[in-house]
Order: structure tokens, then C-alpha cells, then sequence
């Protein structure tokens, strides 16, 4: 008889850990899975899909404006109420949380809606059951949480992306503090629901990490938009005022705000898991350490998604799950290559990118050429509206490979997710140039530009 209870305990229902649990379980295996908030991790209820739904009900406001340049009449003034859309929010995520459920229990995973802590290399404590399982092989999927930073006077009063999809009333004025993609959705979509919005952040753009002419045309965006960024200042103390709040500014401004939403970063869901208790040793930032094959420094326990650290995707934990599982339990011996990830960020307009930036390509290779335009999108010209699109290749000039791609406009994300194969597989720019266009799209343009707009040359 086995000395373990099941052969695979999940630390965390999120997305990483319901693939490693699901595919695991198909191998075979005795699987356990415990979860003591809501099945589907912080993407499902609390993050990107949540988050796309406000998108898309914010864009709404600039079909609404620009419908008129179609021909459409709008009999009065649209209507938007913050109740019905949160409502809609909670009945979809709950219906996907319950999908995930019946997927896991479909293929046999036991589920437990309780805290888990490790307890040793192969054993897990169930805390509210007071119950000790033995596990073969233990996988942390805890995932990340908000980090509320800086701390300044009056930060309890603030609130997270955790808070803010469920706000009782939509805010007359917001404040949200941070450059990073969270940071930058947010503003956008609120703005477009009719949110005086306040971007406040430590650098002098938004996005650090992003190529520079998305950076640009983001804030160029947001301030369109009427954000009012204000870089290079962040809140120093946050004070009650009737309803809402007063913030006083780095720089000695005053900010009156219903919401202030920190935005500043998330870090590794690691504390109180036991993990000192089982030797499992983490980075200075908590995340735990893991090789290629997401093994930690003990042999028993294994890590996938935003606890690790290494790139914070849900499509990265779930494809880091699924290799943990076929490697474990399948005997494939399977190793997640991070390189080359397409990602995007739903402002409006929404980033699609994939590959380097300029300067990181110049920094790596040294020669290197740029293809870039910049045009207004056919939907603006009829409406009148202000719209720009933004389409960047970056290239190796030695050897013709596509670096990145970086494009900024309706639809990006769609078209970086469809790059994403090209530059993974090895697209040349002469690869792109032999591509025929498909017209009218903006995309068309991805394969149209012939000259470089820019050369760099050791």
C-alpha cells in the first residue's frame, strides 16, 4: 500500500494549478487540489477577464460618438449604470468558476475549498479541516497578490485591483497610482465610463519595459482621453474627507478622489504557505525558486505561474502546468521556453507586442533596423474622430530575423497573438515582405513597409 494519500496536492485553483491538476490526473494520477477563495485564480475572478469585460463596456462610449459619422442618429444621450455592469461581471465569472470546478471534477481531481500549508516535503496541513494529507509530489500554483506600496499616512484607505471590480458606485474622481499594464487599463477604461481619472506614477511614462513609441503613444492616449498623468509624483498621505478622500501629492498638490486604487505591482502569494518549514528556498522577493522544469530545491515540491516569478501571464502558468504535469506524471520531460511571448495591454487603443523593444534589439545586437508607420485608421475617417495606429518591426540587420513587433491600435492584441507564431518559428523581414496583404486592414501594413525608418550601426 502507498504511504501517500494522493500522488499530486495543488496548492492554489488558479489557472497554472487546475491545468497541472487536470493533466496530471489524466496520466492517472491521484490528484488533490485545495483552493480557499474562488476556483479560477486571480485571471478569472479578480483579473484579466473581469478586467476585458470593463473594456469592452467602456469602448462602447466611442462607438457611441462615433456612430454619428455613419450615419447613426442616437435619439438621446446614452446612459451607462455601474450596478448592471458589475452584476453581468459576477454572473459570468461565476459561471466560468463553476466550469472549472466541473472540469476538475470530471477528471477526477479531488476538490477541497480550504487554506493549504505545507507541513514538510510531502505533506500538506488542510487548516480550517484540520486535516494532514501525504502527497508524492506537492505543486505550489499560489499565484501573486497586490502589493500596496509605497506605504504612506492613510494607505489603509486605499484600495486594490482586488477592490475595484466590485465598487458599490462608479467614482466621480479616481486616483490610481501606478505605470505598469494594470495601472494603465484601468485608467483607460474608467475615463471611458466618465470617471475623472488621475494616473500618478514614480517614472516620466507609463509602461517601463515597453518599447518607447508604445510608452509614448499610451500616455499620448490617456491624456486624450483625459487622464490627468501626473510622472514623477506619488501620493505622500491620504486623508478622509466627507465621502471621499483628500491626497496630498509628493509634490505638494492636493488631489480630492472617491477611489484611490494602488496599482504599484503585485508580489509572490508565498507568505504563510510553510514553505521555511519544508526547506523550499525563495529570491529576495519571495518568489520560490525553480529550474526549467519548474523543480524547486526540493525534489517532492514543485512551482508554476506568478509565485515563481518569471513571467507573470496566465497563458504562461497554464502552459508552465502543462509541462509540469507531462513531465512528472507523462514522462515527456518537457521544459517551458519564455522567450518570444506575445503580450498585450488593453488600453484604448490596446497594445499588441511580441519580441524586443528598439533599444533592447540595439543593446543585444547592435545592428539593427526599424520599419515604422503611423497612420489614422479607416474607421476615423468617416467618424472624425483622433485615432492613431502605431506598427513597428524591429529587425536584425545581419541576418534579416524579426526581433519584435510592436503595434499600437484596434486590434493589436489579435495580431500580436497571430505574430507570436511567425517570431517563434523564425520570421525574416523577407518572410514578411513575400506575406500578401489582406485589404483593407491595418494589419496590411505589417507587410507593406518596404524602406527602414531607421538604422543602427555599431
Amino acid at each position: 500500500m502507498s504511504a501517500h494519500d494522493v500522488d499530486l496536492f495543488v496548492i492554489g485553483a488558479g489557472s497554472g494549478g487546475v491545468r497541472a491538476a487536470r493533466i496530471a490526473a489524466g496520466y492517472g494520477a491521484k490528484v488533490a487540489i485545495a483552493e480557499d477563495f474562488r476556483i479560477g485564480g486571480t485571471c478569472v475572478i479578480r483579473g484579466c477577464v473581469p478586467k476585458k469585460l470593463y473594456v469592452y463596456a467602456s469602448r462602447f462610449a466611442d462607438d457611441f460618438a462615433d456612430a454619428a459619422g455613419f450615419g447613426w442618429r442616437l435619439p438621446a444621450p446614452p446612459v451607462f449604470d455601474w450596478p448592471s455592469l458589475v452584476a453581468a461581471k459576477e454572473r459570468e465569472i461565476t459561471r466560468l468558476s463553476g466550469l472549472y470546478a466541473a472540469n476538475l471534477e470530471k477528471a477526477g481531481v479531488a476538490i477541497h475549498a480550504d487554506r493549504a500549508v505545507l507541513l514538510g516535503p510531502n505533506e500538506v496541513m488542510l487548516v480550517r479541516a484540520g486535516k494532514r494529507v501525504a502527497a508524492r509530489h506537492i505543486l505550489v500554483a499560489t499565484g501573486g497578490a497586490p502589493q500596496q506600496v509605497p506605504l504612506f499616512p492613510g494607505i489603509e484607505l486605499t484600495i486594490s485591483s482586488n477592490e475595484v471590480f466590485d465598487l458599490p458606485r462608479l467614482p466621480r474622481a479616481m486616483l490610481i497610482v501606478g505605470g505598469g499594464y494594470v495601472a494603465v487599463e484601468f485608467a483607460s477604461l474608467f475615463a471611458r465610463l466618465g470617471t475623472k481619472v488621475t494616473l500618478a506614477m514614480r517614472a516620466d511614462r507609463p509602461l517601463r519595459g515597453f518599447d518607447d513609441d508604445l510608452r509614448e503613444g499610451v500616455a499620448d492616449a490617456l491624456t486624450r482621453a483625459g487622464v490627468d498623468l501626473r510622472c514623477g509624483h506619488m501620493p505622500a498621505r491620504a486623508e478622509k474627507s466627507g465621502e471621499g478622500l483628500v491626497v496630498t501629492m509628493s509634490d505638494g498638490a492636493r488631489l480630492d478622489a472617491d477611489v484611490v486604487m494602488m496599482a504599484t505591482g503585485r508580489a509572490p502569494a508565498t507568505h504563510g504557505l510553510g514553505l521555511e518549514q519544508a526547506g523550499v528556498a525563495c529570491d529576495r522577493h519571495g518568489a520560490i525558486v525553480v529550474d526549467a522544469f519548474s523543480r524547486t530545491n526540493v525534489g517532492s515540491i514543485h512551482a508554476v505561474g506568478d509565485v515563481t516569478n518569471r513571467v507573470n501571464l496566465t497563458p504562461v502558468a497554464i502552459r508552465e502546468g502543462h509541462a509540469f504535469a507531462d513531465t512528472v506524471f507523462g514522462g515527456k520531460s518537457v521544459a517551458v521556453d519564455h522567450a518570444t511571448i506575445a503580450t498585450a495591454v488593453f488600453t484604448t487603443p490596446e497594445i499588441g507586442t511580441v519580441g524586443i523593444s528598439e533599444a533592447a534589439a540595439i543593446a543585444d545586437h547592435g545592428d539593427v533596423d526599424v520599419y515604422k508607420t503611423a497612420f489614422r485608421p479607416m474607421r476615423a475617417t468617416l467618424a472624425g474622430g483622433e485615432q492613431r495606429m502605431m506598427m513597428k518591426i524591429v529587425v536584425d540587420a545581419k541576418t534579416d530575423r524579426v526581433l519584435g513587433v510592436h503595434i499600437l491600435g484596434e486590434g493589436a492584441g489579435e495580431m500580436a497573438q497571430l505574430l507570436g507564431i511567425a517570431l517563434k518559428m523564425g520570421a525574416t523581414k523577407a518572410d514578411f515582405d513575400a506575406t500578401m496583404a489582406v485589404h483593407p486592414t491595418a494589419a496590411e501594413e505589417l507587410v507593406t513597409m518596404r524602406s527602414p525608418t531607421t538604422r543602427h550601426r555599431r
